[in-house]
């Protein structure tokens, strides 16, 4: 039997954890002057700079790899740019809970990319996890997620990229670690300007009007980032691509309890018990004894 690492599973919830507190810096870079899509860039340009310097073979390796690389590449960039602006232009807990649609979004990437066969535990521990989520955002009754505003929706194309994400991650685990870090972190380079030039077309163009402190809370910002990205890589390398999906979804209970204690979100006896079930679903990944795996081709 195959036992899942500890050590994968406190990447991925490191990971998690780190991007359940992103709402704080995103809001407050946004009411400083930097909005979300800048935000955005200049913090994975600074990770990205990081990963060049620690790693100055990185380049090479990810243009050797760029076949195979190239969609983790967009994924991660799509990834970033949809969440961070849901975050920080929209509710937090309902753009939280949004992206953490994932799951189902998984489920069916892994089996078409991985060849993961679809076991009824992880289809268990998926549904167990998403039924949390729906009884916290249906305030105690279970209500479906449907998008509301322009926030819900980049939420929700959020989630299906960040599941992306993660089985590209898995399936390109043998890929030089170099070579994925920069790819990740290189997404948002690249992605982030192309919305914001076409927003600026179309006559939205996100504020950049930076105050002199908001400098440092993009440097705090990007080592959060470069943290929590790294642990991910390695987790995301390590564990099937289902289980690290209900891992991760720990995001909501950190972007729950953070906001509640800075007085930004009520929290209810429908959010105590849906938080209870995602705690539930994410102790059955870590302690599964076996991990699903692959189909025969």
């Amino acid at each position: 039997m195959q036992h899942l690492s500890f050590a994968a599973a406190l990447g991925a919830l490191t990971n998690a954890t780190v991007w359940g507190l992103a709402w704080y810096p995103l809001k407050w870079l946004d009411a400083h002057g930097i909005a979300s899509l800048w935000a955005t860039w200049f913090v994975f340009a600074g990770c990205t700079t990081a990963v060049l310097v620690a790693r100055p073979s990185a380049a090479r390796l990810l243009w050797r790899h760029r076949a195979s690389l190239g969609w983790l590449v967009f994924a991660s960039g799509m990834t970033n740019a949809c969440f961070n602006t849901a975050l920080a232009t929209g509710d937090v807990v309902r753009a939280v809970l949004l992206f953490y649609l994932m799951p189902m979004w998984v489920v069916f990437l892994a089996r078409w990319l991985l060849a993961e066969r679809v076991t009824p535990s992880a289809v268990g521990r998926m549904l167990f996890a998403l039924a949390g989520a729906a009884l916290v955002l249906g305030e105690g009754r279970l209500r479906l997620p449907w998008p509301e505003t322009s926030a819900d929706v980049l939420a929700i194309a959020a989630g299906f990229f960040f599941g992306l994400n993660n089985v590209l991650l898995r399936r390109h685990a043998a890929t030089p670690d170099a070579a994925r870090a920069l790819a990740m972190f290189l997404g948002a380079v690249l992605i982030a300007p192309l919305v914001i030039g076409a927003l600026a077309l179309a006559g939205r163009a996100p504020h950049f009007a930076p105050e002199g402190v908001a400098w440092v809370g993009v440097a705090v910002f990007t080592t959060m980032v470069l943290i929590g990205n790294l642990a991910l890589q390695y987790g995301a390398a390590r564990l099937p691509a289902n289980v690290l999906s209900v891992l991760m979804l720990a995001e909501i209970l950190v972007a729950t309890g953070s906001s509640w204690a800075a007085g930004a979100a009520r929290l209810g006896a429908g959010t105590w018990l849906g938080g209870a079930c995602i705690v539930a679903a994410s102790l059955l990944a870590i302690f599964s004894r076996a991990a699903p795996r692959a189909a025969s081709n």
